[in-house]
């Protein structure tokens, strides 16, 4: 259970070792329509932040694939506005095809440096963060040395 009185969030962005490759969403939705973003949303209220992760996951793209790894790589908080996003990095063998629910009308998987555009506001933030972006380098880099 989140020890946070913030609206919790978490979300994931998916890695496949075999291609290298990430999956980014296509929304559908009023939030951000058009943009493209990683599974998640929003952590139901005593909801663990795990817990609400898989459920999102499963809501979001059909089923939880097997995850090999599951990597947190950021917890963004931010107070004026009463949330707080955990990202991971779900590592996982091969892609696979995500059932999408009304949330997206696409998916993608691609190298990191040829992501989709235009980014969802967040995941832009993300990935053009120094740190988040030497955190998620590090682990394609352990996992191409894996292969």
């Amino acid at each position: 259970m989140a020890i946070s009185n913030l609206k919790q969030s978490a979300g994931a962005v998916f890695f496949a070792k075999s291609t290298q490759r990430f999956l980014f969403l296509l929304r559908d939705d009023t939030s951000f329509k058009n943009t493209w973003a990683f599974v998640g949303g929003k952590i139901d209220a005593g909801e663990r932040t795990i817990d609400g992760l898989y459920r999102e996951i499963s809501e979001e793209i059909g089923s939880v694939p097997d995850i090999e790894k599951l990597i947190p790589i950021d917890q963004f908080t931010n107070t004026k506005k009463g949330f707080e996003y955990h990202t991971f990095i779900a590592v996982v063998e091969d892609e696979f095809i995500p059932e999408l629910n009304q949330e997206h009308k696409g998916y993608a998987w691609t190298k990191l440096q040829g992501w989709p555009e235009p980014l969802h506001p967040g995941v832009f933030s993300t990935v053009k963060t120094y740190e988040i972006a030497d955190k998620i380098a590090t682990v394609v880099a352990l996992f191409r040395s894996s292969t």
